[in-house]
Order: C-alpha cells, then sequence, then structure tokens
C-alpha cells in the first residue's frame, strides 16, 4: 500500500480538500506549501479544483440511503448506531513533522501513549517505524446539534497554520478544512493566531446496530494512490462486499477519499494485517521449507542432519535460558540500586530522567518504589532533596503558592512543587497515563526517605487557581464573561480527555474550582489528581471530597462513575456565572441557591433569572444574555440528581462551544432586570 506523500510535496491535484486560490478562505495559508510546477494551464486547473472543492452531498441519514463515501463535513449521524462508540483512524507514523513517538502521536489525536500501544498491542517505550500504520482509538459522537459523527481533538495553532494545511498534513486527511470551519463557528479561517486552540473533528462513525453483528467497530480509512476495495479488504482481512455496503461503489472514491472498513475482532486481541505486518517489533517469519522433494538416496544424510539441527536447537534453547536468567539476576540487582538511591532522594544529575515515582514513608517504601519504578522508563525527572529545598527557600512560607503546593525556581525554570506526606503512587500511575493541554503537566518527583515526604514538580501555571480569582474583586473584573466561557469550556476539554479518552477511564473524584488553575492567557488547566480513579462504576465506602461538589450518588452509595466529576463541574459553572463559592461560610450551597432562583420557572424567563443571580462584576460588563442562560442550563443538566440523565462532557463542550456563538452576533448591549423579572437593554 503507497503512503500519503510528504507534506512538502503536492497533493493530488484532484483532492476533494485542497482550496484553489478563487475558491478558499485559506489561500494564505495554500500558498505556504511549496509546489512542483504544473504542466496544465493555470485557468483549467483553477476551475478544476473550484469544482473539486464544492461540497459532496450529505449523507442521507435514513436507514435506506445509498451509502457514499464521507463528504467535506463527515459522515453524516445515524439513527440506526448508538453513540458514542469506539471507534479508530488508520494513521502513519512519520509524516508532517510528527516525531516517530508514540506520545506525539497521541497528543496530536488527544489520547493517551497508553491507549495508542494497547490498541497496537506495543509496549508503550515503543517506537514506531517511519510509515508505520497505526490504529489510533477514537470515541466517537454526535454532540447534540451536530448532524455528523466525529471525534473531537484539539490543536493548538502553530506558525504557518491553517485549517487546510493542518487537516491534510498532520493529520493525513481524516478530516477536511470545511469540517473544521464548521465546528469552529467564532474563529476566523483567515486571522488564526499562533496559540489559539481550534478543534479538529476527525471523521468517525459507529456501526449500525442492525445491520452487521459482526461488525466490532469502524476505520476511518484514507485512500491511497493504488488503493482498490480488494487491496484494502485483503490488509483489513474483511470481504470487499463489506466496503460496498458501508461506502457505496468503488466507481465513487477516488485518492484520499475517507472511507470506513470495518472490524471483525475486538482490538487488541486481534489486529488486522494492515498493522502486524508493519509492526517492526513483531519478528519476520521463518522462510517456508523448500519444495524439493529429498530422493531415497538422501534419507540417511537428512537423518542425521535432523538430529544435529535437533540437538543445536537444544542446546540453543538452554543457552538462551541461562542468558536470559542471568539477564533477569542483573536487572533486578540494578533495579534494586537504582530504587535505593531514588528512596534516598540522590537523583544523580539534576537532569536525570527516571521512570515515575511512587514513595511513602517507613520501611515499605524502598521495597514499592523498586517493583513501581521498573515500570516507567524515562519519563520523569528525579530532583535531590537539596535542589528543591534550596529552590523554595526550606519549603519557606514565602514561596507557599496554597495549601501544600511552593514556587521553585530551578535553573532559572519556575515550577511548581507539591509536598505530600502520603504514597503518590496512583497519582503517579494516572499521570503517566494522560497528556493534554488542559491537564496540569508532571515533570518529575523527588522521594525523601528520611522524613517520609514526597515531592511531585509540576509546571508553574502562572495566575493560580479559579477560586482565588473569583473571590478577588479586582482580578475577577479581568475575568470578563468569555474569559469564563472559554475556562468553562477548557475544563469540559480536560475532563472529556479522562472521560474518553484514557483506558481505562479515569474519574478526577475532586473537581472544584480550586483544582482549576489559569495560565498566563487565562486559559484553564485541571490539577491534582490525588484522588482519581481508574476504572468506571467502581463503589467505595471511602467518602472523600468537598462540600458543595460531592455527587448525591457518591455520597449516598460510593458509586465512582464519569457523571460524578459531570455533576462537580456544573458547580464548577455556577461559581463562574455568580462569582461565589460552592459553599458558603454559613453552610448555604450554591446549587440550592441557584435551584430556588434561576433553574425553577418557565424555560423562556431563564434569561432573566440568569441575569439577575449572575456576578454584580460581569453585570457591569457587555454579556450577552443568551449565552449566559446556555451555560445554567448546560449546569442544570449536569446537576441532575439521577446520574444516567447527566450529559457526557462531549455534549457539554459540543454546547459550550455554541454558547460561544453568541458573540459574533451580539451588539455588545448589556443587560438589566426591571421590576418584573423582565429583561431590558441599556
Amino acid at each position: 500500500m503507497s503512503l500519503p506523500a510528504p507534506p512538502d510535496l503536492p497533493l493530488p491535484s484532484h483532492h476533494p480538500n485542497q482550496p484553489s486560490s478563487n475558491c478558499s478562505p485559506q489561500q494564505s495559508g495554500a500558498r505556504t506549501m511549496r509546489q512542483r510546477p504544473l504542466l496544465w494551464h493555470r485557468p483549467a486547473l483553477a476551475t478544476l479544483l473550484c469544482l473539486c472543492a464544492l461540497p459532496a452531498p450529505a449523507r442521507s441519514q435514513t436507514a435506506a440511503a445509498t451509502p457514499a463515501p464521507a463528504s467535506v463535513e463527515g459522515f453524516n449521524c445515524s439513527a440506526n448506531s448508538t453513540y458514542p462508540c469506539q471507534a479508530y483512524a488508520l494513521y502513519r507514523a512519520g509524516f508532517a513533522g510528527v516525531p516517530l513517538d508514540l506520545s506525539a502521536v497521541g497528543d496530536l489525536f488527544g489520547v493517551s501513549r497508553f491507549m495508542l500501544a494497547h490498541a497496537n498491542n506495543l509496549s508503550t517505550s515503543a517506537a514506531p517505524a517511519n510509515g508505520q500504520p497505526l490504529l489510533v482509538p477514537l470515541q466517537c459522537g454526535c454532540p447534540s446539534g451536530s448532524p455528523n459523527a466525529y471525534a473531537p481533538t484539539q490543536y493548538q495553532i502553530g506558525s504557518g497554520d491553517t485549517y487546510w494545511i493542518v487537516s491534510v498534513t498532520k493529520l493525513q486527511n481524516l478530516t477536511q478544512y470545511q469540517a473544521v470551519e464548521r465546528v469552529n463557528p467564532t474563529l476566523v479561517p483567515t486571522k488564526l493566531d499562533v496559540g489559539d486552540m481550534v478543534t479538529f473533528p476527525i471523521f468517525c462513525q459507529c456501526p449500525a446496530a442492525a445491520a452487521d453483528n459482526a461488525t466490532t467497530a469502524l476505520v476511518t480509512y484514507v485512500m491511497q494512490e493504488g488503493d482498490t476495495y480488494a487491496s484494502i479488504a485483503a490488509d483489513f482481512a474483511v470481504d470487499a462486499q463489506s466496503l460496498v455496503s458501508l461506502n457505496g461503489p468503488e466507481a465513487g472514491t477516488k485518492v484520499l477519499s475517507e472511507i470506513l472498513v470495518p472490524l471483525r475482532r475486538q482490538v487488541p486481541q486481534w489486529l488486522p494485517p494492515i498493522v502486524t505486518r508493519n509492526d517492526v517489533s513483531i519478528p519476520p517469519p521463518s522462510p517456508p521449507p523448500s519444495a524439493a522433494t529429498p530422493g531415497p538416496s538422501d534419507d540417511r544424510n537428512g537423518v542425521v542432519t535432523g538430529l544435529a539441527v535437533g540437538l543445536g536447537v537444544v542446546g540453543g534453547l538452554w543457552l538462551l535460558q541461562l542468558l536470559l536468567l542471568c539477564c533477569l539476576w542483573r536487572r533486578l540487582k540494578a533495579n534494586g540500586r537504582r530504587g535505593e538511591a531514588v528512596v534516598s532522594g540522590d537523583g544523580g544529575e539534576g537532569g536525570r530522567s527516571a521512570k515515575g515515582a511512587s514513595g511513602g514513608g517507613g520501611g515499605g517504601g524502598e521495597r514499592f518504589l523498586v517493583s513501581d519504578i521498573s515500570e516507567w522508563l524515562d519519563k520523569y525527572r528525579v530532583f535531590k532533596v537539596e535542589e528543591l529545598e534550596r529552590a523554595t527557600g526550606g519549603f519557606d512560607d514565602a514561596h507557599l503558592i496554597q495549601g501544600s503546593v511552593f514556587k521553585a525556581d530551578i535553573g532559572g525554570e519556575v515550577f511548581a512543587v507539591k509536598k505530600m506526606k502520603w504514597d503518590a503512587c496512583e497519582e503517579l500511575k494516572i499521570l503517566q497515563k494522560v497528556n493534554h493541554s488542559n491537564l496540569v503537566k508532571l515533570e518529575g518527583f523527588c522521594i525523601n526517605s528520611a522524613t517520609g515526604d514526597c515531592f511531585l514538580v509540576y509546571e508553574y501555571v502562572e495566575n493560580g487557581s479559579l477560586d482565588l480569582c473569583l473571590l478577588d474583586r479586582a482580578r475577577a473584573a479581568r475575568l470578563d464573561w468569555r474569559a469564563r466561557l472559554h475556562v468553562a469550556l477548557d475544563l469540559a476539554h480536560g475532563l472529556q480527555y479522562i472521560h474518553e479518552h484514557t483506558w481505562p477511564r479515569v474519574v478526577h473524584k475532586d473537581v472544584k474550582s480550586s483544582n482549576v488553575l489559569l495560565d498566563a492567557r487565562m486559559r484553564a488547566k485541571i490539577a491534582n489528581f490525588g484522588l482519581a480513579k481508574t476504572g468506571h462504576n467502581a463503589v467505595t465506602t471511602h467518602i472523600v471530597g468537598t462540600q458543595g461538589y460531592i455527587a448525591p450518588e457518591y455520597l449516598v452509595d460510593g458509586l465512582v462513575t464519569t457523571k460524578m466529576d459531570v455533576f462537580a463541574y456544573g458547580v464548577v459553572l455556577l461559581e463562574l456565572v455568580s462569582g461565589r463559592e460552592a459553599a458558603g461560610d454559613g453552610g448555604e450551597l450554591l446549587l440550592a441557591d441557584a435551584e430556588e432562583r434561576v433553574f425553577r420557572g418557565r424555560e423562556e424567563k431563564m434569561e432573566a433569572r440568569a441575569a439577575a443571580w449572575m456576578d454584580p462584576v460581569l453585570a457591569e460588563q457587555s454579556c450577552p444574555p443568551g449565552s449566559v442562560a446556555t451555560v445554567m442550563s448546560v449546569a442544570r443538566a449536569c446537576l441532575q440528581r439521577d446520574p444516567a440523565k447527566r450529559p457526557s462532557m462531549v455534549d457539554v463542550a459540543y454546547t459550550l462551544s455554541r454558547a460561544d456563538e453568541y458573540f459574533t452576533d451580539y451588539s455588545g448591549e448589556s443587560v438589566s432586570v426591571n421590576g418584573s423579572g423582565e429583561i431590558a437593554a441599556r
């Protein structure tokens, strides 16, 4: 199968994504691509490209519709499919400057390195070969109001990036720029700034419930030069007719068209041939035996040769076993020495890497570390105790940020050091699986065996926690409504990542405004995974949490699910709108006040009630009442007592992105509420 052309080569001239200078809003980005001289006349080329850029008819949502390849908007949502679902995209490593590293590929698609390795039956430290096909796991859904199924992935715009360039190079045509424009209605494609966060919808689809019970998932595949349905069917060990059933006749597809390919078995227990035969970690098969049949005169020689080979194989196996035992003994001995060094707080050189950390005081700490650190190779920096003490002035109060977190300057770089007296194993196990722009990044660790302290070293987030920002009137004024809406979206994207794109799923368990940090651009990052748990639908008798944020099912039954994070997220939305704490000094709950003053009453009066209830700082600014009412409606849905009625974070993120659209046409009038409770413009 042919590989996609590198990004500095021209794409096929008939590619449906490629905009021409006359019919695309992204002409400036397209011209940055180096192009070979074309032999065609310019007018004919421009005409052809404009025709190719016209949107293809969208796929019908009815069951009787004729299947067809994806349009420029993707695959239409179907009433016969159940959303969300597990889906995959076939991605080839090593193109468009994306490093040959599972973490880099995972970051691009918003999935963890662990999930990517798991889906392809690789070790987390494996480095894919150049051009190696990988199955990228996707959480495919149809967010409320979206006509198309997609997996949203967040991408930070860099220098020279446009929707089209990112779609056809880094994302290898797994989406199209027209779809990117549709899901980012508030961004102007020709006025993107470096650092802007853009949602790129990766095309995907969920299997029809009754159409094919043998299909476990669908893979989004981009047609390559020379591909046919027959060759693709062989690559995925399916029949060509199944491709016709999903995508329509082969004549309707082109090079770089997105098509769907069914998987017949569960990944990773079984992987399609296109993945396994390109996996460099899998040894090549033994050469087939010679087809020549030995004659009678060769029988004796054959027996002697067979005995010699057999004895050689047995001897070789014994020797190999002895070598493996020796290597294992040496590795355990080395790990033991390394574990002792880490427990003693001696990290060697300041920039030295280690696998991860866990710790605790007492005699059991060393034994625990030796076994756990061996799982995480070269993941985090190991800091010395003396290094952290110098950087924090001996953990002086002058360096205290909040709680037990201190500001540290190490070699001219600023970090946040979290000092703990308990075992950080669980937190580290979760943090080594996640990597997202809306999660605070762990940089390293240190363990002091003398005192039993464990230190986690995080990136420093400049503007501190959301709760302090909201309670400080001067800082709250800087956090206008649009900034608060972006904070809500950032938090939704971070929770969506840990809920949908980690395996097993991660439940934060302690979502609250004090665990939401704001960077220099006032964008939000989720911190403090000390209470987080992996798995879903677990039950615990040890109830922990903060008053005002605890979901009722967790408080009553100890039920741990992602929906408890959704509940706490709803409370944070109330704080963003009101500027008040989740639980007041007198114990009154913000939720109870919102239910009484905002949620109760006729829906058409929601805007007026929300305007009267919101933060006075916001009331003094230009604030679209419809946007505030939308956020309050999302909060009400998240705060349903029945967890089954709460939305997923996928739906929340989509709905809030629509709330941002109010700014596009908003006239700038703020709102006031008259005596009758009606909204009046001023």
